[in-house]
């Protein structure tokens, strides 16, 4: 039995990632957000001088959908595609739908977008692309261009430690 396997029959994880406990998702140095995000929701995050997207990475099965919800801030959703003006290179599977929300800014909209091809999916927020404000989300498992590098304009966790974790927050990716 695989760990997530294992995970999900303990009901620490659900189909959509981490299930933290009411009461416990605080970061505890009373700075940031102190309440994890939703299942398969990711947060863009515009936090004193830090733009970020939260998680960072993160686990779905093929046919989920994920919310990008804007917490602060000005911020899109971009898939790294050649097709996007924005994008130099493609780090979507081959045969992948891309996907750009646009640059959306009151807080609480959201963008949502259904991911039907497994594997490895590098994005990032035009406006803030150039200050590192990179995403990863694997579907199903690792695998596609974006896989065994990081995207061009930041640092993302490893797709294999998606998988393993369900769900990569960026305050634990960047401690």
């Amino acid at each position: 039995m695989k760990r997530r396997d294992i995970l999900k029959t303990a009901g620490v994880l659900s189909t959509g990632g981490a299930v933290g406990l009411a009461g416990c998702s605080s970061s505890g140095d009373g700075e940031g957000s102190t309440d994890s995000p939703p299942p398969n929701t990711v947060l863009m995050i515009t936090e004193g001088g830090d733009y970020y997207f939260d998680p960072i990475g993160q686990f779905v099965e093929t046919g989920e959908t994920i919310t990008f919800e804007i917490q602060s801030g000005r911020h899109s959703a971009t898939a790294y595609h050649e097709e996007i003006t924005s994008a130099s290179v493609t780090r979507i599977p081959e045969g992948a739908s891309t996907f750009n929300s646009g640059t959306m800014s009151n807080a609480g909209a959201t963008y949502k977008h259904t991911f039907d091809t497994a594997g490895t999916y590098d994005y990032f927020c035009i406006p803030h692309k150039s200050v590192g404000m990179v995403g990863r989300i694997v579907v199903g498992e690792p695998g596609g261009p974006a896989e065994g590098s990081m995207p061009p304009d930041g640092s993302v966790p490893e797709g294999q430690s998606i998988v393993d974790q369900g769900s990569i927050s960026y305050n634990q990716f960047t401690e």
